[in-house]
């Protein structure tokens, strides 16, 4: 028996599975008609499209390093909570947020800052897939970050699904499968492919579109040791849910022009996550091919730059954006 889930707050299905338990840790799967992904074994369904949801069941998973990692948060959320200066739709200090996440940036160096030389070299084959990949995260998890780095590294634009901590709508979907929860999560669409685990995902991303070549030196391995410095130079910054976020869901993906160790996007990115809004990321690290399209859009070259097309709101500071952001996105504001 299958079972539709039609969120009232959303108007619109978002996924559809069976009633039955489901037992899997990574597989592939095969696409139907009209965008919809099917796994048939287990008979699991993600559902494709401008605003999909992914459902997914770790109920048999492998002991990993990413449920390690997973444990670890559970326990720092809280404590982080304390010192990451409260509602984040208020006035901040300027001066410590840019402070904080440029020194994130730095104990994160130099992976998630360029596009690899082989992927600038075979730009057709490496960074344009027909469809876009989608990545189902939340930005404070350090394992995320190691996928999102590679994203940078191979100029891929991703469709980002943020699962913070409180989550209303794309952790509902991991929880019904099984019960447990576990990030980052790829779908991709150009393979028939979904995966778990950040080291396996940052693999298949370099064998898929780095024409041959390996994840870059020390990208995989550092996570381990550095990779949790930016989760707790920021405080734990968008790994929880805003209270006051709204629970509509935008009829269309908002879009930003980033890359991963760009201290000023990274601040927008927290955000996104805390209000929980999907969202189109345009990597745009040093070497990027989308470097024209972001100046024809913004008129320079600088990150982030925020389009909104549910408002047609274009905007490249990030202190507009997070102020846009909190106050276009909150209960009140959909009230």
């Amino acid at each position: 028996m299958q079972i539709s889930v039609v969120n009232s707050r959303f108007c619109h299905q978002i996924a559809s599975f069976p009633s039955s338990t489901f037992h899997s840790h990574r597989f592939s799967k095969r696409i139907s008609g009209n965008g919809t992904w099917v796994r048939e074994r287990t008979r699991l369904y993600v559902k494709s499209s401008s605003n999909s949801e992914a459902k997914t069941d770790e109920s048999s998973q492998k002991p990993s390093s990413n449920n390690s990692s997973s444990s670890f948060l559970s326990f720092l959320c809280p404590l982080l909570k304390v010192f990451s200066g409260g509602d984040p739709s208020q006035q901040r200090n300027h001066a410590l947020e840019v402070a904080t996440s440029s020194l994130a940036s730095v104990a994160r160096l130099p992976w998630g800052s360029r596009v690899s030389t082989r992927s600038i070299d075979n730009q057709d084959v490496s960074s344009n897939p027909p469809l876009r990949l989608q990545l189902f995260e939340f930005e404070a998890c350090p394992f995320c970050r190691r996928v999102r780095e590679a994203m940078t590294e191979l100029d891929l634009s991703v469709e980002v699904y943020p699962c913070p901590k409180g989550s209303l709508r794309h952790r509902e979907l991991v929880r019904r499968s099984g019960g447990k929860e576990m990030f980052p999560f790829l779908v991709d669409p150009n393979t028939e492919t979904l995966m778990y685990e950040s080291g396996d995902i940052v693999n298949y991303l370099f064998k898929q579109y780095g024409n041959g070549r390996g994840p870059s030196t020390g990208l995989l391995e550092s996570t381990l040791f550095t990779g949790w410095m930016p989760t707790l130079l920021r405080a734990g910054r968008g790994m929880s849910l805003w209270d006051k976020a709204s629970t509509d869901l935008p009829p269309k993906m908002l879009e930003l022009f980033s890359y991963e160790n760009n201290p000023y996007s990274r601040l927008v990115r927290e955000a996104l996550c805390e209000l929980e809004l999907p969202y189109v990321l345009h990597n745009i690290g040093e070497g990027s091919t989308r470097m024209i399209s972001l100046l024809n859009a913004s008129g320079s070259y600088k990150v982030p730059f925020l389009v909104d097309p549910n408002t047609g709101v274009q905007l490249g500071d990030y202190q507009k954006i997070l102020a846009y952001l909190f106050k276009t996105y909150s209960s009140a504001a959909s009230a």
